[in-house]
């Protein structure tokens, strides 16, 4: 498929992309980055605040791995509601020009804090229930995945989606192993090979999200089921989930360096390069 259908169905990674300067990656204050809203002991709000589109660069990712790392510190937090306060958007995924013309050490950096983020997230003991206010793509929704719980929006210009083969790019065994225990082997296949992208109700009927709700009830929704997840047994809880994902989970701890220099090398190759760069030239043209 041509970079041309991919810009096509993606104005927001294009919005988001055409609107940083490569050089600069200016990042305000971690306050205005995301926002943590404590609604009990046993459960808070994590609001991803990025604009436009909650891309992730390495800085962001840096920042919120040490968020994460906050919840796990803290014994009497239960669960955290994913959630985010740009308009229309729940994440775009990893930043495209953290990918275009990067040295490699500042490639490794950047995809050594997705794995953490992941390993974090999808390990996490804690109860994670997405609140997906918008558009879910690319590595947003392997984060989406990673929750325990997903509610969507009734919006069905909403999508969601993993549409890394549309740039040229094979999307990692563990974002492609976190997808098949979603929705299962085949769906996963047809999913990644042409880059599907889902409205909410496919995405229900399919088993990628669990609820869709008004977006106006999306935060009570999402409080509602976290507060039914507090009730169960936390030990039993923690056990269960950690039963249910050591196996996913430990195909990346174990082989963290063979995933990295995947990632420099597919992202570095030739190919790959020139399909960012015309992808890229498109957006100016816009």
């Amino acid at each position: 498929m041509s970079i041309n259908f991919y810009s096509k169905f993606f104005p927001l990674i294009k919005k988001g992309v055409a609107s940083v300067p490569f050089q600069l990656r200016p990042l305000s204050t971690r306050t205005d980055l995301f926002n943590v809203e404590n609604k009990s002991e046993e459960y808070a709000i994590f609001r991803l605040n990025k604009p436009p589109v909650n891309s992730l660069n390495l800085e962001y990712l840096n920042l919120l791995n040490n968020q994460l790392d906050e919840f796990e510190r803290n014994p009497k937090l239960k669960g955290i509601i994913l959630t985010s306060d740009v308009k229309s958007t729940f994440s775009a995924g990893v930043d495209i020009l953290e990918m275009y013309k990067c040295e490699p050490k500042r490639l490794e950096a950047v995809w050594r804090a997705v794995q953490d983020f992941w390993i974090k997230l999808y390990g996490s003991k804690k109860i994670y229930i997405a609140a997906l206010n918008g558009h879910v793509l690319a590595l947003g929704c392997a984060i989406a995945m990673s929750c325990d719980y997903r509610i969507m929006v009734d919006n069905d210009k909403t999508k969601i989606g993993i549409t890394a083969v549309l740039l040229g790019i094979n999307a990692p065994s563990w974002v492609k192993n976190t997808m098949i225990n979603t929705i299962g082997f085949r769906e996963t296949e047809k999913s990644l090979k042409f880059a599907k992208i889902y409205n909410p109700h496919q995405a229900l009927k399919l088993g990628l999200i669990d609820e869709i709700v008004s977006s106006d009830k999306l935060l009570s929704r999402s409080e509602e089921v976290m507060k039914t997840w507090c009730k169960i047994p936390t030990l039993a809880r923690e056990m269960t989930k950690e039963s249910m994902r050591s196996e996913t989970l430990g195909k990346l701890v174990n082989n963290r360096e063979v995933d990295v220099q995947e990632f420099i090398t597919s992202t570095m190759d030739p190919h790959l390069q020139d399909n960012l760069g015309k992808y890229l030239a498109s957006l100016k043209k816009k």
